[in-house]
């Protein structure tokens, strides 16, 4: 079982390009945004303007959660639809870090030549998403909880 929701988890992120932010603001409300995103190993990484909401809340308060959600179209049905939602921690990573070069060729690869324009940028922003755990809903009556390292222990709830 476990390694077939792991499949359906890894189609879900790889037939999306971008993730949906929860994160908090200054007052402690809730926000939500999206943002590209790129997956490497056990982290997610994000590439976001300090301009936007969504990067003051992270630079306030480290953790958010994200949510990779199956299109609508491609549905079945609108009332369960594939999600994945993850709670993370993030940390910023500095320009002057040697990873963030490597991160943003990575980025490139998979996002596209926008990233050569946003590394001019100076208000753009690199953090790096580690997961604390998730859950994983498939359809009616198919909800898993993901924890342990790489999120890799999983139980059908």
């Amino acid at each position: 079982m476990t390694d077939t929701i792991q499949d359906e988890i890894s189609a879900l992120m790889g037939s999306l390009k971008s993730v949906q932010l929860a994160t908090l603001n200054a007052d402690q409300q809730a926000e939500i945004s999206y943002a590209p995103y790129l997956k490497l190993e056990d982290s997610f990484f994000i590439f976001i303007s300090e301009l936007a909401a969504h990067t003051q809340n992270l630079k306030a308060h480290h953790q958010l959660s994200l949510m990779f959600i199956e299109d609508e179209l491609s549905s079945q049905t609108v009332f369960a639809r594939k999600r994945l939602t993850l709670e993370c921690q993030s940390v910023f990573i500095d320009r002057k870090e040697t990873k963030w070069d490597d991160i943003l060729v990575a980025f490139e690869a998979a996002q596209g030549p926008t990233i050569q324009l946003l590394k001019t940028l100076p208000d753009f922003c690199l953090f790096e998403l580690t997961s604390i755990k998730g859950s994983f809903v498939k359809g009616f009556g198919q909800a898993y909880r993901l924890t342990g390292t790489s999120l890799a222990e999983i139980k059908q709830v």
